[in-house]
Order: structure tokens, then C-alpha cells, then sequence
């Protein structure tokens, strides 16, 4: 299991996705109306801290740059990004930049097929540049915030950014 307490049973009618913090406005979806938000396909490799790599996943779903001007758009002091999953209060962190990335969506589909519970379904935070910690499974909502907050493995050692091309996995 690669996952601090395993899945959580998720009612895809109580299921939201929720941006607040430092956006224009705050808005949420739930699980029907996330379906009819504009889709994109990514194909990207996936990198996990444990030193493991699953090379040419096809992830579809919204990119998080749809789901930011959905927002109004960033207020100009947003920096950072701590993201919320729906297993007990998990977060993790990570910078505006590397969140708004061409490449980063809100995946429900993985290689054509809806993202199962174990893998972080039905909706997880894909940022192929980042180490796969950063691409919260069973993801609830996202906050832009101003300072950067440590999330649940950053707390725990692990590098508050998570660049696999620099190995950046534990803090120094």
C-alpha cells in the first residue's frame, strides 16, 4: 500500500471538489458537474519516491489552470497550494508554479479507464513534474495560499517541493 492509511470510501453523491483561498472566488463542483468541465489528455511518466517509475500513463480530466480561471484567477500574493484529500485531513504542498503547469489536471481516467480507489480515484491531482506524493490521491479541494505550509509527508521528512530531477525526496 502506498498510501499513509488506505483508501476511503468515497459516495460519488456526496463527492465535491472545492478552490478557495487567494482566487477571485471561491467555487466548488460536485462529482456530475466536474464531469462536464472541459477534458484534456496528458501523457506523462509518473515518479514515485520509493524510486520506482511507471513510464507513459495517458491521465485525462481538467487541468488545473481550467479549474483556476473557473476562480477569477489567482490574486497576485498566491504562491503556494496546499491540496485536500479526503483521507483524514491528508494534505500536501507544493508551488503555484509547478501546480499550474501545462501538464497538471485533476485525472479521473488513466490509461482509458476510471482511476480505481486504491490509485487514488475517483479524482487525484496529477503534476507529472513532481514526485507522485504531490498528486494527492482521492483529492477533495485545493487552497492558494501565500506561505508555504508543509502537508502530510512533508511534516513527516519528506522535501517540501519533491523534484524527481533532483531527487529532491527528504528534507536536508
Amino acid at each position: 500500500m502506498l498510501d499513509a492509511s488506505g483508501p476511503p470510501v468515497i459516495d460519488f453523491d456526496r463527492w465535491r471538489f472545492r478552490l478557495a483561498g487567494l482566487v477571485e472566488k471561491a467555487v466548488e463542483w460536485d462529482w456530475k458537474e466536474f464531469q462536464l468541465l472541459p477534458r484534456v489528455k496528458v501523457f506523462a511518466d509518473f515518479h514515485c519516491v520509493t524510486r520506482w517509475s511507471r513510464l507513459g500513463n495517458l491521465w485525462e480530466g481538467v487541468t488545473t489552470r481550467e479549474l483556476v480561471q473557473r476562480a477569477g484567477g489567482a490574486k497576485p500574493e498566491a504562491r503556494f497550494v496546499t491540496v485536500h484529500g479526503y483521507d483524514r485531513g491528508w494534505t500536501t504542498n507544493l508551488p503555484l508554479e509547478d501546480f499550474l503547469s501545462e501538464d497538471a489536471l485533476v485525472a479521473f481516467l488513466h490509461d482509458g479507464d476510471a482511476i480505481s480507489g486504491e490509485h487514488g480515484g475517483p479524482a487525484r491531482l496529477i503534476v507529472p513534474r513532481l514526485y507522485a506524493w504531490k498528486s494527492a490521491k482521492w483529492v477533495a479541494g485545493v487552497e492558494l495560499t501565500e506561505q508555504d505550509q508543509p502537508g502530510f509527508w512533508e511534516s513527516n521528512g519528506y522535501h517540501m517541493r519533491g523534484d524527481p530531477w533532483k531527487e529532491e525526496r527528504y528534507s536536508v
